[in-house]
């Protein structure tokens, strides 16, 4: 009897472990990736990721610079960035490059939209030879898609550095001050100048039309 018992309890732990293997939680940490992009506000950018299926979370923050613990008073030499959490399997870096593209000013090296200074300048930051790789193809893909030189594309693609959070009012910051964000980006003109560049494809991570 008590060896029956021990086998039934061997098999509960046993189908107890591969459920927990398997279960969602467990494959999300699996298959989690990460990217890091500079585009203006990372209050939109942040917004304007955080839509895409695919994406686990979005956070906002400072990257780019030499100080430690930059904050918001503070960041100089940094750029707001945002940091995307992704799932590879439903979302490819790939359409994250072309939805980051798409959601900023190629054109604008000094800054994005209304917010000026090199902190909102845009960046691609890249994590390792594959992220540079595709961050390099999809530069050629603007220049086709836009009919534009390499020397008008004011995007820089960067190895990354230290990623840092930014205070916790700036995360999720569109949908907690609905109001105030809106606000922000009509009055920015954001979405205006994403339509003159991209026209039907501004916001999108579409294939590229070229």
């Amino acid at each position: 009897m008590n060896y029956l018992i021990r086998s039934i309890n061997f098999v509960i732990v046993f189908s107890i472990s591969c459920l927990l293997l398997i279960s969602p939680i467990a494959s999300a940490n699996v298959l989690e990736e990460t990217a890091i992009f500079a585009g203006g506000c990372f209050w939109c950018l942040e917004h304007d990721f955080e839509e895409l299926k695919g994406v686990i979370s979005v956070e906002s923050g400072y990257s780019g610079g030499e100080i430690d613990n930059p904050s918001y008073k503070n960041h100089k030499g940094h750029k707001e960035v945002v940091k995307v959490s992704y799932n590879p399997l439903e979302i490819t870096y790939e359409d994250l490059l072309r939805s980051y593209w798409r959601n900023i000013d190629p054109y604008d090296s000094s800054g994005q939209f209304c917010d000026r200074g090199d902190s909102y300048s845009p960046v691609i930051y890249f994590s390792d030879e594959s992220q540079m790789n595709y961050a390099n193809l999809s530069l050629e893909k603007v220049e086709k898609e836009l009919s534009i030189p390499l020397n008008k594309v004011g995007v820089k693609i960067k190895p990354k550095s230290t990623f840092w959070i930014a205070e916790d009012y700036h995360q999720d910051y569109a949908e907690r001050n609905n109001l105030k964000y809106n606000f922000y980006r009509y009055s920015c003109q954001r979405d205006k100048r994403l339509e003159e560049v991209w026209g039907e494809n501004a916001r999108k991570s579409t294939q590229w039309s070229k």
